[in-house]
C-alpha cells in the first residue's frame, strides 16, 4: 500500500481492493450515503470489484485515498482529489464512518489533500460540492479556506459549490 501523506493523527494512501469490506461498512450507512447521491454496494464483492476498477490514481497520479488512523490502524473512510473531466475541474471529496464525525478528521485530511493538489499536482483551484442541507460538510469546506463559489443543480438535487485557489490557499 503507497502512502500518500502523513498528518499528526492521519495517514492518507491509496485504496485497494483489501479496503472492501471497509468501504462496503461505509457505504451501508444510510446516514453517511444521506447527502452523496450515491448507492450502497450490494455486498463486499461489489465494492471489491469498484475498488479493483478505480484507475484514477493510474490515469492522474492522485485520488480518492483511504484515511487512516494512526494510532490504531483504523480505516476511517476516504478523503481526496477526483478530476471530472466533462467540467475541467479538480474536486476535493470526503467520507468518514459517522462514529468519526465530528473530531476534525475531515478537515485534517481535507488540508494535507489540498497541500498535495496544489504543490505536488500543481492544481491551480480546487473545487468542493456539497447537497444543499449537509451544513456539516459546508463547514468543513469553510474551514479549509474554500468560499461559496454558486448552486448547480445535479440530478435534481441542488449542489453548493465552494471554491479555493492556490494563491488564496498559500495565504491561509
Amino acid at each position: 500500500m503507497t502512502i500518500i501523506a502523513e498528518t499528526e493523527r492521519l495517514l492518507l494512501r491509496e485504496m485497494t481492493e483489501h479496503d472492501a469490506e471497509n468501504a462496503y461498512n461505509l457505504n451501508i450507512d444510510p446516514e453517511v450515503l444521506k447527502f452523496t447521491g450515491d448507492e450502497p454496494f450490494d455486498s463486499v464483492d461489489a465494492a471489491k470489484e469498484f475498488l479493483k476498477a478505480y484507475k484514477h490514481y493510474e490515469q492522474y497520479g492522485f485520488g480518492r485515498w483511504a484515511v487512516i488512523l494512526k494510532s490504531t490502524g483504523e480505516y476511517l473512510g476516504w478523503c481526496g482529489l477526483k478530476y471530472t473531466p466533462e467540467l475541467d475541474e479538480f474536486d476535493l471529496g470526503y467520507r468518514l464512518s459517522k462514529k468519526h464525525w465530528g473530531q476534525g478528521y475531515a478537515t485534517e485530511a481535507s488540508i494535507v489533500a489540498l497541500k498535495l493538489g496544489f504543490n505536488q499536482f500543481n492544481m491551480k483551484q480546487i473545487v468542493g460540492r456539497v447537497m444543499q442541507g449537509n451544513t456539516a460538510s459546508s463547514n468543513v469546506l469553510k474551514k479549509v479556506g474554500m468560499t461559496f463559489l454558486e448552486n448547480r443543480e445535479d440530478d435534481g438535487e441542488i449542489e453548493e459549490i465552494y471554491r479555493l485557489a492556490k494563491n488564496t490557499f498559500e495565504a491561509l
